[in-house]
């Protein structure tokens, strides 16, 4: 392997994925902002032409920011690689951290370096969209005293539960042999697991509220779709997410005796029960056709082939140089080389963009398939034309851009398929 190849490859992938998406970020915005004034004929009855052009303008809004960070984004990247910026950090964490407290400590040190300074490069632009952008189109509730909060727990949480999970694979990296790349996939495996049940019950109360579902008559109504569905869970929830936003959402969480079904504050006050069952319908439609799991082994497999690809590139020099840091062959930096995969990874699987999305959407499809069989279509479709309308999604994206970035199908498409049912 030659490293001005790897240079030459890497510097190329990084303006192609910069320029396609740029010119993805310019389509959705002209396509949106040229039917601003005209509410598609499909939804002419339902949707108010101020209601069309305030999701068009809050959908302008957010992809101009994401043409600032996607350019930033990108600048940063090369800087932490082609410029030698992971190099000469990598110089001093090592000559502040290895003499004292020993090899893994350094490399630990290492990685928590790049992921604050990436946290701090970012800031400006997560501030800029929580207190401007999302406060300017009247969703943002969140406090800065708030935020600060979130900003320390989260932190602490990360470090908490990360920093343990990165010692095992960095030792794993170092002792297990050439075959270390399996017992790390199967540690990343079997705490990715542990959180389906850590995190509904421990993490996420630790930012949010939840509590049990109030409304008698809507809780019968509940539980029994549950029952026709056959699923089982420990609770119904409210969760106060008014407290940080005003976009509404329901959703299930947890894995075995930790399932629980959560709804938002903000959607109970939107939604009629019937509205509210269709939409508990749809997330049991993921349950149903079994999603969730499917997406787990789907990560599971990029994680693998990741790590074996790694296993492979760690022993080749170029593959350092060529990313722009220097290495000691003889002592080979386990840390170094988990952050170039992070770092470079991105830039070509964004490639499958439009497979991942193509799949994430069909999910969509199937889910609502499933709740109209359970479940009121007609209220499934008045939900989710409220929830279009309260979280300012455009009516009108470009085609183009879907494909690549829409996880879930376009309002059109998505009433349409419901209208059929």
């Amino acid at each position: 392997m030659n490293s001005l190849v790897v240079m030459s490859v890497f510097a190329a992938a990084v303006v192609l994925r910069l320029v396609l998406r740029l010119w993805l970020i310019g389509r959705q915005i002209r396509h949106v902002a040229r039917h601003r004034d005209t509410v598609p004929a499909d939804f002419a009855g339902t949707v108010s032409l101020e209601a069309h052009r305030k999701a068009a303008d809050y959908t302008i809004a957010r992809q101009r920011l994401e043409l600032l960070t996607t350019a930033w984004g990108s600048a940063v990247l090369l800087g932490w690689t082609l410029l030698g910026g992971l190099d000469l950090l990598n110089i001093a964490v090592r000559e502040a951290v290895l003499p004292r407290w020993g090899d893994l400590a350094y490399q630990i040190a290492l990685v928590m370096a790049v992921s604050v300074i990436g946290s701090l490069i970012d800031l400006p632009f997560d501030l800029w969209r929580t207190f401007r952008l999302e406060q300017r189109f009247g969703f943002n509730r969140m406090t800065p005293g708030l935020w600060l909060k979130d900003a320390v727990v989260g932190a602490v949480v990360g470090a908490v539960v990360g920093v343990p999970l990165l010692a095992l694979v960095l030792w794993l990296m170092a002792a297990a042999g050439p075959l270390w790349w399996l017992w790390a996939f199967a540690a990343l495996a079997g705490f990715t697991l542990l959180m389906q049940v850590v995190y509904p019950t421990v993490i996420a109360p630790m930012f949010n509220r939840f509590q049990p579902l109030a409304d008698e008559a809507l809780k019968d109504r509940v539980e029994a779709l549950m029952q026709r569905c056959g699923f089982r869970a420990q609770g119904l929830f409210v969760m106060d997410g008014s407290r940080r936003s005003a976009h509404a959402n329901a959703y299930f969480t947890g894995f075995g005796a930790s399932k629980r079904v959560v709804f938002f504050d903000t959607l109970l006050s939107r939604l009629t029960p019937g509205e509210v069952e269709a939409v508990l319908a749809h997330e049991l439609g993921h349950f149903h056709h079994r999603h969730v799991p499917k997406r787990i082994l789907m990560l599971m497999g990029v994680w693998l082939g990741s790590l074996a690809l790694l296993g492979w590139l760690m022993g080749q020099a170029a593959f350092y140089t060529g990313l722009g840091v220097q290495p000691n062959m003889l002592a080979p930096n386990h840390a170094l080389a988990l952050l170039l995969l992070m770092l470079a990874g991105p830039v070509f699987g964004f490639l499958l963009a439009p497979l991942t999305a193509a799949s994430s959407r069909r999910h969509e499809f199937e889910a609502d398939a499933y709740a109209c069989r359970q479940a009121s279509g007609a209220d499934l479709r008045a939900a989710l034309l409220k929830l279009f309308q309260d979280n300012a999604s455009t009516l009108t994206p470009d085609p183009v851009y879907v494909r690549f970035h829409y996880s879930h199908p376009p309002a059109s498409e998505r009433l349409a398929a419901l209208a059929g049912r």
